[in-house]
């Protein structure tokens, strides 16, 4: 589905919250069709009334059909609270053009979670950085919060330039995230990872900070495969250009495409185990595989915890 969705087609959409809505209209119909249609994706108002509590919101209704008594349950009783994280350096706006790249990627990611997190009654709040920290709202699950998030990546979508650059700094992001977060969140990650690798043991410990802090934490490393990690190019002459320092560099794909799969494929896969160690779910993200892997993992993840 996402081949056919980018900044360019929201408008034909009429916002994003109706396009979100429409992925995971389309994942619970495959949800229901395959292994995983145990899943509860539906919106739960009521609990079991617990002894010694209030009776002031005990459905009456309820049990007179039932013979049971549920209280019904309010926004303060969301059963999750979920700080979804973007990372919108520049690095993120690969790859340029028609094609969706992996900010674009990741904000319709981001929409479809906060409509699947409607439907579980879930709480969520939203960091955006680049260098810094540049956006973070507390995790609430009220219509006008959840609309208020809407259309801030629907800003997002509209008002980003390509040739504004900005650098990745995500250690100080992730550690100010872990500190501002509702205890025992669950803090999901969408980025490149595309850091200083010189620093990766700082980020690992910015990580780690967040599950010192009770939270857990999904990270989808957003890659277009086919280029970033199988160096698919023409054998033609090429100009790389950093897209968040502008540095240039020319070469032939053939010269080094072995070397580079190597390197990065080592890089990637030093990441998913230091993750793992950490009792971190890793999951890569390809742009080019929709978006219903990403709604998957989070029900996975979800189901673990309650």
């Amino acid at each position: 589905m996402n081949r056919t969705i980018n900044r360019f087609h929201l408008a034909n959409f009429g916002n994003l919250e109706l396009l979100a809505k429409q992925v995971v209209e389309g994942f619970i119909t495959g949800l229901h069709k395959s292994p995983f249609h145990g899943f509860s994706v539906e919106f739960a108002e009521h609990r079991m009334y617990n002894s010694g509590e209030s009776t002031r919101h005990i459905d009456w209704k309820l049990y007179a059909k039932s013979g049971k008594f549920f209280t019904k349950k309010y926004e303060e009783e969301t059963n999750l609270r979920c700080q979804i994280v973007i990372d919108c350096s520049s690095s993120m706006l690969f790859p340029k053009g028609k094609e969706m790249n992996k900010l674009e990627f990741s904000i319709y990611g981001a929409a479809s979670l906060i409509e699947l997190l409607k439907k579980q009654r879930d709480a969520l709040g939203l960091s955006t950085f680049t260098d810094k920290l540049d956006l973070h709202t507390e995790a609430k699950s009220s219509p006008a919060h959840l609309r208020y998030l809407f259309n801030g990546l629907e800003k997002h979508l509209v008002d980003y330039s390509e040739e504004k650059r900005t650098l990745t700094n995500s250690i100080k992001a992730l550690n100010d995230i872990a500190e501002l977060s509702h205890k025992r969140s669950l803090i999901v990650i969408f980025s490149d990872l595309l850091d200083d690798p010189m620093r990766s043991e700082e980020f690992f410990q910015a990580l780690q900070h967040m599950k010192h802090n009770k939270h857990e934490v999904i990270v989808f490393h957003v890659v277009d495969k086919k280029m970033e990690v199988d160096f698919e190019l023409d054998n033609r002459p090429y100009t790389l250009v950093d897209m968040e320092t502008g540095e240039k560099m020319k070469l032939q794909p053939a010269e080094i495409k072995e070397k580079y799969k190597e390197s990065i494929g080592k890089y990637f896969q030093e990441l998913k185990l230091k993750c793992a160690n950490l009792q971190i779910d890793f999951m890569p993200a390809n742009i080019q595989d929709g978006f219903h892997p990403i709604l998957l993992q989070y029900l996975l993840k979800r189901g673990k915890l309650y």
